[in-house]
C-alpha cells in the first residue's frame, strides 16, 4: 500500500511531552466498530465484559541513551537490541565518526568498541570490562525519550518514573510499552470488580519502532526485530479465555504484535521465545486479539498502520480526526484509546 494513505495533520501542540497526572486521568478515546465516544482511562473497567483479560508487556526500559566521544568526535548512541552478554546493536548519531575497531568512551568508565558497522547507521556495540552492562547503563545511559519529546526538552530525573509501567520487570526495553502507562492500581481494582482479568508476556520494544517509514509504498520498509517470550502456562490460560468466549485486548501494539506471531492460522497461541519483526499492515488477518488499548500514533509510522489494519484505515482516519478536534494528547505521554473492530 501507499505510504502516503497514512498520512494527517498533527498540530505540535497535541504532542504531550508530559504524562497526565494521576496517570489514571488520562482520556480515553472508545473506537467501538466505527462510533467514537469519549471517555476516561478510569472509565475502562465499564467498557469492558466480565470475562475478558487485559494482556499486558511486562518489558523494562533501561537507560539505553548514551552520549560519548571518540577522539575528537561526539557520537550518540542508542541501544535498541541485546545479541549478547556484552554485546547490543545501537543506533549511532555521527556515525560516519565511528569505524568499525574503534572504542567510543561514554564516560563513567564506561566504554564500547564497534565490532561491525550497517549502513543505516546502526552498529554492533561491545562494552568493556566485567560488570554487567545493565551496572554500566546506570552509570552513564538517560532514559530514552521519543524523539518528538526529546528534540522539544531535555530528558530528566522525572522520566526514569514516568517512562516506566507499573508491570515493568524483565529489563531489556529501549521504549516503554506506552499503553500500559495509564495504569495504576485503583484503575486495576476496578477491573478486578468488574471481572477483567489481566495476564503478562514479555516483549523488549527496541528503537526501531520510532523509525519513519522512507518508503513510498509498504512493501518497501523493513521492520527490526525485537525479542519477545510468551510461556507455555501463559499461552494455555489465554487460550482458555477465547475458548469460554472471552475476548484478549492487547495493552499496547507490542504485546499485539508479540501474540499475533505467536498464534497459528487456528487462532491458537502457542509457548514463544525469539524475535519477531511483524509488520501489519492493512489485510491483515488478526488471529489471536479481539480488541487493543493503544495511545494516538505519528503519521506515516508502522503504527497507525497497524490500528487501521485492525479497525479499517477509514475509521481510524476519522477517529484521529475527532481526536484531534476534541484536543486529545498524542504519542508516547498522551492520551488513549480502545479499539474494539467488528466482527
Amino acid at each position: 500500500m501507499r505510504v502516503d494513505l497514512f498520512d494527517f495533520d498533527l498540530p505540535a501542540e497535541r504532542i504531550a511531552l508530559r504524562p497526565a497526572r494521576p496517570r489514571d486521568s488520562a482520556r480515553l478515546l472508545l473506537v467501538d466498530g466505527s462510533e467514537v465516544s469519549d471517555h476516561r482511562v478510569l472509565d475502562l473497567p465499564g467498557l469492558l465484559r466480565p470475562g475478558d483479560v487485559l494482556v499486558f508487556n511486562d518489558t523494562k526500559v533501561i537507560p539505553a541513551q548514551l552520549e560519548g566521544r571518540r577522539g575528537e568526535a561526539s557520537i550518540g548512541a542508542t541501544l535498541h537490541k541485546r545479541e549478547g552478554p556484552r554485546e547490543w546493536q545501537a543506533f549511532l548519531r555521527n556515525a560516519k565518526r565511528a569505524r568499525t575497531g574503534d572504542t567510543i568512551d561514554f564516560g563513567a568508565g564506561v566504554a564500547a568498541s564497534v565490532l561491525d558497522k550497517g549502513e543505516d547507521g546502526s552498529a554492533l556495540l561491545r562494552f568493556a570490562g566485567d560488570e554487567p552492562v545493565e551496572l554500566l547503563l546506570e552509570r552513564a545511559g538517560r532514559m530514552p525519550l521519543p524523539p518528538y519529546i526529546a528534540s522539544k526538552r531535555a530528558t530528566d530525573e522525572q522520566d526514569r518514573a514516568d517512562y516506566q509501567t507499573m508491570f515493568a520487570r524483565e529489563e531489556g526495553a529501549v521504549a516503554a510499552p506506552t499503553a500500559a502507562l495509564h495504569f495504576t492500581p485503583r484503575l486495576l481494582d476496578g477491573l478486578e470488580e468488574r471481572g477483567v482479568g489481566r495476564e503478562t508476556l514479555t516483549l523488549h520494544v527496541g528503537a526501531g519502532t520510532f523509525l519513519p517509514v522512507k518508503a513510498d509504498d509498504t512493501r518497501g520498509h523493513v521492520m527490526h526485530a525485537e525479542w519477545g517470550r510468551i510461556g507455555a502456562a501463559t499461552a494455555d490460560r489465554l487460550n482458555a479465555v477465547r475458548a469460554s468466549g472471552g475476548r484478549l485486548i492487547a495493552v499496547g501494539t507490542t504485546s499485539l504484535r508479540l501474540l499475533e506471531s505467536a498464534a497459528g492460522d487456528d487462532g491458537i497461541i502457542r509457548p514463544f521465545e525469539g524475535d519477531t519483526a511483524i509488520f501489519i499492515t492493512p489485510g491483515y488477518r488478526f488471529k489471536a486479539i479481539d480488541g487493543l488499548v493503544t495511545n494516538f500514533h505519528l503519521p506515516r509510522s508502522t503504527l497507525f498502520m497497524l490500528v487501521s489494519a485492525l479497525m479499517g484505515l477509514d475509521v481510524m482516519q476519522s477517529a484521529y480526526a475527532h481526536a484531534i478536534g476534541h484536543g486529545y494528547r498524542f504519542y508516547s505521554y498522551g492520551d488513549s484509546s480502545l479499539l474494539l473492530p467488528t466482527g
